[in-house]
């Protein structure tokens, strides 16, 4: 699979775990995609820390509002009874434990699903953002990302980057399969059947519990 592919394969298994009414937040890059894959039937109200509730889709070219954008600064439309506000009430909302499922994408996840999405010494980054905040104020936090990165595993044992937050991961979806951090470790529930239970094993750097009832991704 290309990049693309896997974005696709990615964002189109994420959507699938928003229901009809969720108050949703996705992450800059990979889970701003997964709305383009959500069921007609289900509707979601989207957050953006920024300070909107009941985002829309991005515009059509040409028709942007530079008054509207996400938190990434990206062009956003609004849905009717949509509103703004300042970003202390955005953080309000988030840290007061009203938003459903934060999907986010992540340089690193370990076993006992912390997570590392912020920071790698030596390299300079915009900083945190919101996202500390969600992953320990969402209900449900997912990660989506690619399995590997340049052949370098980053689902690990334990984190080796800068940790954004530790023990809130609920799932991770990946081109390879789909998995649920447990007491017992990371339980591996869907598999893609382009590859083998082997391939992703070799790609992961803790060793997966495979459920009994594995499922096609």
């Amino acid at each position: 699979m290309d990049k693309n592919q896997i974005r696709e394969v990615i964002a189109r298994r994420a959507a699938k775990e928003l229901k009809d009414g969720d108050v949703v937040n996705l992450g800059i890059g990979l889970p701003t995609q997964v709305l383009k894959y959500l069921p007609e039937n289900i509707k979601v109200i989207m957050q953006s820390e920024n300070g909107c509730l009941g985002m829309g889709n991005p515009p059509a070219p040409g028709q942007e509002d530079p008054n509207l954008i996400d938190a990434g600064g990206g062009p956003i439309t609004l849905k009717p009874g949509a509103s703004c506000f300042d970003s202390a009430t955005s953080f309000s909302i988030i840290r007061g434990g009203h938003v459903d499922v934060t999907i986010l994408g992540s340089l690193q996840v370990d076993e006992k699903g912390n997570i590392a999405n912020w920071s790698i010494p030596g390299i300079k980054t915009p900083g945190i953002g919101g996202a500390m905040d969600l992953i320990t104020g969402a209900k449900k936090v997912i990660v989506t990302m690619e399995h590997t990165a340049k052949g370098n595993h980053k689902i690990l044992k334990e984190c080796t980057l800068p940790l954004t937050a530790a023990g809130q991961v609920d799932r991770i979806i990946t081109e390879m399969g789909v998995m649920d951090v447990t007491n017992e470790g990371l339980l591996l529930r869907e598999i893609n059947p382009e590859f083998t239970l082997e391939q992703v094993q070799e790609a992961t750097a803790c060793s997966l519990i495979v459920s009994e009832d594995l499922k096609q991704m």
